[in-house]
């Protein structure tokens, strides 16, 4: 993998550009950035997971045998990063048809993930599967997530009518080792079930059986992806700015920040990579969106995520990233080596404005556009980097999974808050839970009530 982080100087595009002086200061604060990093390994345990898992992997690769050779669909029942992790694995490394492709070329059970509580995508779900021959895996650390709980009280109200009390063998649980709603299910009914490590968040959790069963069960290769993590964790861990990728992202982009630059852009130039920029939208903004700092006072950090796929959203949004005001960073992602290539043969009409393009591939195509996109931004003096995969294989998705932790960690610590809590979500928990009328949430119902007053002239019913 290559980083490559000169579009962001203002030697490369000027005035609105971070200079050699705003990295000297920024690198003031490496000293303890480092230092807390070290200090904080033990409690950030997502760190750990490339290394201490064999036990629990062999489990796993044990159990999505299982669930390949008894089931025809493998659905993941989750929200936020109980999901998006699954899903950037999936399409960063299978085929972009994976479910419509025959089963001997899949190699395994279809993949599907649910990750909403819209009645129209669920039952769209159940008109394509048959629940009996599904695996449902339900994911949820707290045990209680309000989304998840809902969408595994309909799954079991399906299976229960079509299997009776049989239905055992189609559910798995991944969940606090001790606490919960769903750590009690387990008790009760014996569901097999795998832990989210103490220390994990869900952002952070793909690495762990939340991602890894989802891994198994496509044949993603799961050695390969820790060999990846592995590689970018000894590269994240150097104390020297120069030789460490993550400590100047997070420098960079905290820089940026500090010049008012409060959106990133995530762009990556393949079809497979976009649910990892989604990904990446969830762990940069809850992780850095924060209202106090680690002192108590009131800072109100944070820069928002906006996911892009090029070249489709050059024709949506690079007019405005290129002529609008100074206040994105883009990442381009590309990928040097698909899994597949296809040529341009020659038009079987005339097309003679379009004759250069015969003979050439598409993939020198998204490439090419890539660049120009890159050089056109770059011209605009709009900041700008690129990371460059050789391949979307699972060792450079591990990698890059593993990167992106370390770089939201480190800006945390430039930032001085807190990355691995999440406070405003908590408040739309507790919310939630009160107007669907939790006991216990009263209190709250009535305050939600005592709001619901609007202003008439402002609500236009047409």
């Amino acid at each position: 993998m290559k980083i490559d982080f000169n579009n962001m100087l203002q030697t490369s595009i000027g005035e609105h550009g971070i200079s050699e002086q705003d990295i000297q200061k920024m690198a003031q604060k490496i000293p303890q950035v480092h230092k807390n990093m070290c200090t904080k390994r033990e409690a950030m345990a997502w760190r750990s997971l490339p290394y201490n898992q064999a036990e629990i992997v062999a489990d796993i690769k044990k159990e999505a045998e299982r669930i390949n050779a008894d089931f025809e669909n493998f659905v993941v029942l989750g929200i936020g990063g109980s999901a998006l992790g699954s899903k950037a694995l999936f399409t960063g490394t299978k085929h972009l048809k994976y479910n419509e492709i025959p089963r001997e070329k899949r190699g395994g059970a279809r993949f599907y993930v649910v990750d909403n509580v819209d009645p129209d995508g669920i039952n769209a779900l159940f008109d394509v599967i048959d629940v009996k021959k599904t695996c449902f895996h339900v994911i949820t650390k707290s045990g209680n997530t309000v989304e998840t709980m809902s969408q595994f009280m309909i799954v079991l109200g399906r299976l229960k009518e079509v299997l009776g009390e049989n239905f055992k063998d189609n559910i798995v649980l991944t969940t606090d080792k001790e606490k919960g709603i769903l750590k009690k299910i387990s008790n009760q009914y014996g569901f097999k079930t795998f832990t989210v490590p103490d220390g994990v968040g869900g952002r952070f959790s793909v690495l762990c059986p939340v991602g890894l069963l989802s891994a198994a069960v496509l044949n993603i290769d799961i050695d390969a992806l820790f060999a990846g993590a592995k590689e970018m964790d000894e590269a994240c861990t150097r104390e020297d700015l120069w030789e460490n990728p993550a400590y100047m992202y997070a420098l960079l982009y905290c820089a940026a920040m500090d010049m008012g630059v409060n959106i990133s852009v995530m762009m990556p130039y393949a079809d497979g990579l976009l649910n990892m920029a989604e990904w990446y939208a969830q762990l940069w903004a809850e992780s850095l969106g924060k209202r106090y700092g680690n002192d108590g006072s009131i800072v109100n950090k944070g820069q928002t995520p906006v996911r892009a796929l090029g070249v489709t959203d050059q024709h949506s949004q690079i007019q405005l990233y290129t002529e609008g005001p100074f206040d994105k960073v883009i990442s381009f992602i590309d990928v040097e080596n698909f899994h597949t290539e296809l040529k341009i043969p020659q038009a079987p009409i005339d097309m003679m404005d379009a004759a250069y393009l015969q003979g050439q591939t598409m993939g020198k195509l998204i490439a090419s556009e890539m660049r120009a996109t890159e050089y056109a931004v770059t011209q605009a003096g709009k900041m700008n980097m690129r990371i460059t995969l050789p391949e979307m294989s699972a060792r450079e998705i591990g990698a890059l999974f593993f990167f992106l932790e370390m770089a939201t960690a480190a800006a945390g610590e430039f930032l001085e808050i807190d990355a691995f809590d999440q406070p405003g979500v908590e408040a739309g928990k507790i919310a939630t839970f009160a107007l669907m009328g939790r006991e216990g949430y009263e209190e709250k119902a009535a305050e939600l009530n005592a709001t619901q007053g609007k202003d008439g002239k402002f609500v236009y019913q047409v």
